[in-house]
């Protein structure tokens, strides 16, 4: 597989480094809904994943919660200013995980296949990483916590901005204590916070000091990250926001100690979402959530197809118009799914047409998860099928083809069959048809539609659909 390589600007091929091809992606902060624009980045990893997986390689995903931040603390004392700050943090981000999960499985996202873990349950590994930092001096201590130091990282050897281009001729003596924070300029910033009164807070102790407090943002992902994959790891996924100075500060946080020089040999980033050509933000309002996608009722999963009509590092527009075009075509590969139970005895479309859809299909994606250009050609097919069948005789290779794009793109195309009470009706209405009993025929079509079941007719077959 050959994968678009922010780190050194190119595409290149995927060669793992152990058994398995270890994927580290940078998970939701979990103090409120995440809103579709979040979603997209988690649906374009799982879909690494999936490719990786159906063309056999073995898999370990990772992904982080974010439950310990800036954002979290701030919400958590909103919403529960009577609780002590522990039990507000754990509160709110329970509950943000739990909506999460539920997001994530109605959008495809295989969260069975995703190794989770929270940055609450990792101070220890973060703690050691920090005293390591300052015992090689690019930690140090201030006032209002513990800072990494850009300077001495340079100074031994290291290069601060290989993967943001950021200029370390920017630096100042200023430092950053915000989590995150938007301008293209390199401060010194902040691995560990000491306490405030309204915070969370863990101990801390170096050189018999106790530096209680709790941990910034970036320090959160390098100990996660290697603590689960090791160091360096295949795969790092995430926006193209996260480049600086989330996944910049990574890579001097988990270099600075280490003789190895890499946190990841391939980072891939997903482009940002659009509304109106506007990055979807809760701070600009202009943010949607999958509970506004099914209130609409759109199905999930059609927000899932329209993200994969893009090419992960192409912008995603996105608008109620576009979301509908989508789920129109997602009815339409759902259709063709359900031709694994209408084979034909003279179908046309048999097993080298399967296999070499199949072959077009996997070659895309392994070039760079090219989807647009997959899902262009199983648009191709599903025209082919609707209008041929399947052969007899290809029955078999045909529901081993859609088990096949069930993985790769995750759309839940595998359907039981319909019941034998509504074939008989379908036989009931395709021979008032022949007969040309229109009448007796659209009283039958009528009854289908109530129970969901649409009819096509075609070259004097009958295909039936779900509505």
């Amino acid at each position: 597989m050959n994968i678009y390589n922010t780190l050194a600007k190119k595409i290149e091929k995927l060669s793992p480094i152990n058994e398995y091809v270890g994927i580290y992606s940078c998970g939701p902060t979990v103090y409120d809904r995440a809103h579709i624009g979040n979603l997209i980045s988690f649906i374009y990893a799982d879909t690494l994943s999936r490719v990786l997986r159906a063309t056999d390689h073995e898999v370990k995903h990772v992904m982080n919660y974010t439950d310990i931040d800036d954002k979290t603390i701030k919400r958590s004392n909103e919403l529960y200013p009577d609780k002590n700050p522990t039990d507000a943090l754990n509160e709110l981000t329970n509950n943000e995980i739990n909506h999460f999960l539920t997001d994530a499985k109605t959008v495809g996202i295989d969260i069975d296949n995703i190794q989770f873990i929270r940055a609450t349950d990792s101070i220890k590994i973060m703690q050691n990483l920090i005293i390591e930092l300052i015992n090689k001096d690019i930690a140090y201590k201030a006032d209002d916590g513990i800072y990494f130091s850009i300077s001495n990282y340079t100074k031994s050897g290291h290069k601060y901005g290989q993967l943001s281009n950021v200029s370390v001729d920017s630096t100042s003596e200023a430092r950053i204590n915000n989590d995150e924070y938007d301008k293209d300029s390199v401060h010194d910033f902040v691995l560990w916070k000491y306490a405030k009164s309204n915070e969370p807070s863990w101990e801390f102790i170096i050189n018999n000091s106790n530096l209680k407090g709790r941990p910034g943002w970036h320090i959160e992902c390098s100990a996660m990250s290697t603590e689960l994959l090791g160091q360096p790891f295949d795969i790092h996924t995430g926006g193209i926001d996260l480049i600086f100075p989330h996944h910049e500060n990574e890579i001097a946080q988990s270099t600075a100690t280490n003789k190895n020089k890499m946190l990841a040999n391939i980072f891939m980033h997903n482009e940002h979402l659009l509304v109106e050509n506007k990055k979807m933000s809760k701070s600009l309002n202009n943010f949607y959530t999958i509970k506004d996608v099914v209130n609409k009722n759109y199905d999930p999963l059609s927000l899932r197809l329209l993200t994969l009509q893009a090419h992960y590092r192409s912008i995603l527009h996105f608008s109620w118009h576009n979301l509908e075009a989508a789920q129109n075509r997602l009815h339409n590969y759902q259709a063709m799914a359900d031709l694994r139970w209408q084979t034909s005895s003279d179908g046309s479309i048999g097993d080298d047409y399967i296999n070499n859809t199949k072959n077009a299909i996997i070659e895309a994606l392994q070039n760079d998860i090219n989807t647009p250009k997959a899902l262009s050609i199983l648009s191709e097919f599903e025209k082919d099928a609707v209008l041929g069948l399947i052969d007899t005789k290809s029955s078999k290779p045909y529901d081993e083809f859609v088990k096949f794009l069930d993985i790769v793109f995750g759309l839940n195309l595998l359907k039981d069959d319909i019941d034998q009470d509504i074939k008989k009706l379908i036989g009931e209405r395709e021979s008032a048809r022949n007969n040309a009993d229109f009448n007796e025929s659209d009283k039958i079509r009528d009854k289908l539609i109530k129970k969901n079941i649409g009819l096509r007719d075609t070259d004097g077959k009958t295909i039936w659909y779900r509505l």
